[in-house]
C-alpha cells in the first residue's frame, strides 16, 4: 500500500517538535541558516545530535565547506524569526538579526533558548535531505518557553497547556 506525500506530511506533522535555526557561515564568511524541525540528540558518548537538511539549501554547501554548524534551540518570542529563516530568500535572512559568533566562529543567535555548536561527525544521505550527524563541542542553555511545531503551526508550552500562535484553536498536550 502506497502512502501519498499529503497523507505523509500530515502523519509527520502530527509530531510535535521544537523549532531551531541552523546556522554556519559560507566560504566568503557570510552568515547562512534555515529553520528545521527535524533535530534530534543521538549520543551521549561521544556528544552528537542530528540536522536533516534539503539537499537543495544553500546553508548545506556551507555546512559542508566549513564542517561546522550551530543549533540554535528556538524561543515562543522567536516565531518570526522561524518564519523569516524557513524562506529560501537567502540574502534577506539576517538583516537586521542580532548574533554573536560563538566558540566555533559560527552565528549563534540572540534570544535562542539553547544552542549546540558542533563540528560535522558524519553525513548520510536520505532521500531529497541529507542527515548531518554533528559533534557537540559548546553549548549553552537558559530558561525561556520554548517555540513548538504541530501540524504546520507555531505553538508554546506553558506548563501542560500549549497554545498555537496566530489561531483561535488552542491543543493542550497531556
Amino acid at each position: 500500500m502506497a502512502v501519498d506525500a499529503d497523507l505523509f506530511r500530515r502523519v509527520m506533522g502530527s509530531f510535535a517538535s521544537g523549532v531551531t535555526i541552523v546556522t554556519t557561515l559560507d566560504a566568503a564568511g557570510r552568515p547562512r541558516g534555515f529553520t528545521a524541525s527535524g533535530m534530534s540528540s543521538l549520543s551521549l558518548d561521544p556528544r552528537l545530535l542530528l540536522v536533516c537538511v534539503n539537499t537543495n539549501s544553500a546553508t548545506l554547501t556551507a555546512i559542508q565547506a566549513r564542517q561546522a554548524f550551530v543549533v540554535n534551540i528556538l524561543a515562543e518570542a522567536q516565531r518570526e524569526l522561524a518564519q523569516r529563516f524557513a524562506s529560501r530568500l537567502e540574502a534577506a535572512k539576517f538583516n537586521g538579526i542580532s548574533w554573536q559568533p560563538g566558540t566555533t566562529g559560527l552565528p549563534v543567535l540572540e534570544g535562542a533558548l539553547a544552542h549546540a555548536e558542533c563540528q560535522v561527525f558524519r553525513i548520510y544521505e536520505g532521500g531529497d535531505h541529507v542527515i548531518i550527524l554533528g559533534e557537540v563541542v559548546a553549548a549553552a542553555a537558559g530558561d525561556a518557553v520554548p517555540l513548538l511545531y504541530f501540524r504546520g503551526r507555531y505553538g508554546v508550552y506553558h506548563g501542560g497547556i500549549a497554545s498555537v500562535l496566530g489561531s483561535a484553536e488552542d491543543w493542550e498536550i497531556w
